[in-house]
């Protein structure tokens, strides 16, 4: 199967990256391009059997499988580029929350796929968010969870919760970097640990606990009653976090919704063009 990828931006290259260090492809079986053809050229610098397509027509024309990996409203133009190497037995999948199948699906008669990934996903681990196009074929349904799933936990999900969902899998990893590097900025500020030993100490942490519950030994509340024994000091810390941590996370979802609200409707404007 030959697998095409237009774009490799930041997630682009994640996919590339996973897709081959995941033996779920070879590189001599993927052409990838991008605006910005510097960009597709480090990929080649790593992979040296990686095809470089001239454009997304080239690219299309190669593949039975496609990864768009651009902005949502750059969409609707690089369909109207690759439709006519878009033939019915091809499968396209786009990458992006604001555009859906039911979209795509309108503007190409191949089967269509949604695939919402996670940084987390480089590390061949981590959620993939799956919605299928209506039309799309079992075959494909079936060759992309397989492939998915050796970079990722594929999990289909309904239309409704597409926007939640990318804050939890992809947006997530952000939010909870931040987080920790206000943890370590605070260490350093209030005692006399310097920067470097305050993120080692951290970033472990986070890894730990990560494995913690991926290996099933704790859920997050069994976890934390576990360190938090009753009149100690991890108890006292907890109440800071429940006193001074408000309406946060309430906040961050509302703030998300309402930019993806936004976008939906600029995405909309562009499909209705002709």
């Amino acid at each position: 199967m030959n697998i095409g990828i237009i774009g490799t931006g930041n997630m682009g290259r994640i996919i590339v990256e996973a897709l081959i260090d995941g033996k779920a492809a070879f590189p001599s079986s993927m052409m990838i391009t991008n605006r910005t053809k510097s960009k597709a050229l480090l990929l080649k610098d790593k992979y040296k059997d990686l095809l470089i397509g001239a454009n997304p027509e080239e690219v299309a024309a190669y593949s039975d499988l496609i990864f768009i990996c651009v902005k949502p409203l750059d969409i609707p133009h690089i369909l109207e580029q690759i439709n006519p190497h878009v033939t019915p037995d091809k499968c396209l999948i786009s990458i992006t929350s604001p555009v859906n199948t039911s979209q795509i699906e309108q503007k190409v008669s191949c089967s269509t796929i949604r695939v919402i990934p996670s940084i987390t996903n480089r590390a061949l681990s981590g959620v993939s968010l799956v919605t299928y196009g209506e039309h799309c074929s079992e075959h494909w349904k079936t060759k992309v969870e397989k492939l998915i799933s050796k970079i990722s936990v594929p999990v289909s999900i309904d239309e409704r919760i597409t926007r939640v969902a990318s804050d939890i899998v992809s947006c997530g990893p952000a939010f909870f970097s931040y987080l920790l590097q206000n943890f370590i900025q605070a260490a350093v500020k209030e005692t006399e640990i310097d920067t470097e030993t305050a993120t080692i100490f951290a970033s472990e942490m986070i890894v730990g606990l990560g494995e913690l519950i991926k290996q099933g030994h704790y859920t997050l509340p069994s976890l934390q009653e576990k360190v938090c024994v009753k009149g100690g000091i991890t108890g006292e810390g907890i109440k800071v976090l429940e006193n001074e941590l408000g309406m946060v996370f309430e906040h961050i979802f509302q703030a998300t919704h309402a930019k993806f609200k936004e976008e939906l409707g600029k995405v909309e404007i562009q499909f209705s063009k002709k």
